[in-house]
């Protein structure tokens, strides 16, 4: 591949030449715009832990690009933190933002001609959105993560901003004190870096290593380690290094690379988010991939890693264990991983996992022969309450059926008034309803009532469904991404108030006990709610937005 396949175009011959003094103004010489043009992609934002450290890798990243033989030019996209909207309006911008964030990735790079991109991530959108640029654009390319936190220590223990939510509701039953409270919050969250759990933004860190848009061994070490300046060096270089092997991305996002992406999820315990962001992912590389996918992937793959949020560890553990090379390794001998896909370094996934280095001792990984459950955390269910389907996340501590009255609520704000008001009981499914991808719009995540009802000490006697999303750190019997949503007129917009639903996991059913015929009477009736927002990026996402069964994706109508 010529290394300036698209940038001659905009810096070659008499008639660029208006472009190039444009160019040297910034400081840009004609030495620099005859080499390859790299864009960097930044998604730095000062509003949050997870990107606020990305300025100085995405520097580290450029110096490998000069150092390689590449000028590079950084830019910026925005970026959404669910972890402080979580439960509030802003919320509903989180998912919003991945498209927006690949729109302007794409838009950067179509418009500037880069030669290749860097993409430097951090937060949960920002992982699948830069996936998604790529995919689009077809550049030779590849992503960074910027890293998880550090655990934070509160009274000799471990603990992630999971915690602080669930200490939210403890602290609303009267469980722990306003005091206790802020002191867990002072330390919950020690400094930069992505929330430490197998949360969203490391599952997808997890998925971008194992389905070979990252190098191997580079994002799972943690933000603040010094090792990561030199990772995102190297980054800068591999990306002249795949610009002249003419490495593009559609040649590693291929249907086993999707496979192994849910292997990997499922062995790690990570989160249902996973589902929407691989769904987008493999729309957008024109790859054949259904929701029922992941069912049949988690099955067939054993839950390895001991992370929160079920388990004990964080994910800086998991990389001072052997990081997710380990856990690739550990797929490989099983014989679940499809050893011979791409990856960005040149090399195959199973070249990659066979170069494992296992910590003695270590404890974040089990072992194939002790699995911490025989199949994965991932599952998918249908019944007639989910003719699309839905997702849940079994860590293997759950109870596998319920079966209760329907508590049901319009917005995510009116569970929550009722698990803090003491209206819930033992046995109870909270439906929350019109939080989907249009309905919401945005599809907001249900951290913020997940984790009160598991700190009222219901977590064990209730269920909860919606056509919302969860965080990565939800636990506890939850299933989401009921699918057709509510405002699509899906049958979840059908529940009445006391109306028995029962939970199947075994059966992977989720079923309403009423009949065919008494659905289709009360849809008969239903009138589709007034749009939340009718103009602006809510109005135009809302009405571009596709299912949550196939990814949430905007497309044209």
């Amino acid at each position: 591949m010529d290394p300036k396949h698209r940038s001659r175009l905009i810096t070659e011959g008499r008639d660029r030449a208006g472009a190039r003094s444009m160019f040297k103004a910034i400081g840009f010489t004609s030495e620099d715009l005859a080499k390859p043009l790299i864009g960097v992609a930044n998604t730095w934002i000062e509003t949050m832990p997870c990107n606020f450290h990305l300025r100085r890798l995405s520097a580290k990243v450029k110096e490998g690009v000069r150092a390689a033989g590449g000028t590079p030019m950084e830019f910026n996209t925005i970026a959404i933190s669910d972890g402080e909207t979580m439960g509030t309006e802003g919320m509903r911008a989180s998912l919003v933002s991945r498209e927006v964030i690949a729109d302007s990735i794409e838009l950067v790079c179509r418009g500037q001609l880069f030669d290749a991109v860097v993409c430097v991530v951090g937060c949960d959108k920002t992982i699948p959105a830069a996936a998604m640029a790529l995919a689009r654009l077809d550049l030779p390319g590849l992503i960074l993560y910027g890293g998880t936190i550090a655990a934070g220590s509160y009274r000799g223990k471990d603990v992630t901003i999971q915690d602080v939510y669930e200490a939210i509701g403890a602290n609303a039953a009267g469980k722990m004190s306003d005091s206790d409270l802020t002191e867990l919050e002072n330390v919950a969250c020690p400094g930069a870096g992505a929330c430490g759990g197998q949360y969203t933004a490391n599952t997808m860190s997890t998925v971008m290593e194992i389905i070979g848009l990252s190098p191997m061994g580079y994002n799972s070490v943690p933000a603040m380690d010094p090792h990561k300046d030199e990772i995102a060096f190297r980054c800068g270089q591999l990306a002249l290094d795949l610009l002249k092997r003419g490495a593009n991305i559609k040649e590693i996002l291929t249907r086993q690379a999707f496979e192994n992406a849910i292997a990997a999820v499922a062995a790690s315990g990570g989160s249902t988010n996973s589902v929407l962001h691989l769904l987008a992912i493999a729309r957008e590389a024109g790859v054949p991939l259904e929701i029922d996918d992941f069912q049949k992937v988690s099955e067939r793959t054993p839950l390895l890693c001991d992370l929160k949020p079920f388990g004990r560890f964080v994910a800086a553990d998991m990389h001072r264990a052997g990081g997710i090379r380990l856990l690739a390794n550990r797929l490989l001998q099983g014989r679940k991983l499809h050893e011979n896909a791409k990856t960005v370094t040149g090399k195959t996934i199973g070249e990659e996992a066979a170069a494992a280095v296992e910590t003695p001792d270590q404890e974040v990984i089990a072992p194939l022969d002790r699995p911490l459950k025989g199949s994965g955390g991932l599952v998918i269910l249908r019944g007639n309450l989910a003719p699309q389907g839905c997702v849940a996340k079994i860590s293997g501590h759950e109870r596998l059926s319920h079966r209760g009255p329907a508590r049901v609520f319009e917005s995510e704000e009116e569970a929550m008034n009722a698990v803090t008001g003491k209206r819930l009981k033992a046995g109870d499914v909270v439906v929350i309803r019109n939080e989907g991808p249009r309905g919401g719009p945005g599809m907001r995540e249900m951290l913020g009532v997940t984790a009160a009802i598991v700190g009222e000490g219901l977590g064990e006697s209730v269920a909860l469904l919606t056509d919302g999303r969860f965080s990565g750190a939800t636990r506890g019997l939850m299933v989401g991404h009921v699918s057709p949503e509510a405002a699509l007129g899906g049958p979840i917009a059908a529940v009445h108030e006391g109306d028995i639903i029962r939970l199947d996991v075994t059966q992977r059913l989720l079923e309403l006990e009423i009949s065919d015929t008494e659905i289709h009477r009360r849809m008969s009736q239903w009138k589709a709610p007034k749009p939340r927002y009718a103009t602006g990026v809510f109005g135009k996402y809302a009405a571009l937005v596709s299912s949550a069964s196939e990814g949430a994706i905007t497309r044209p109508k």
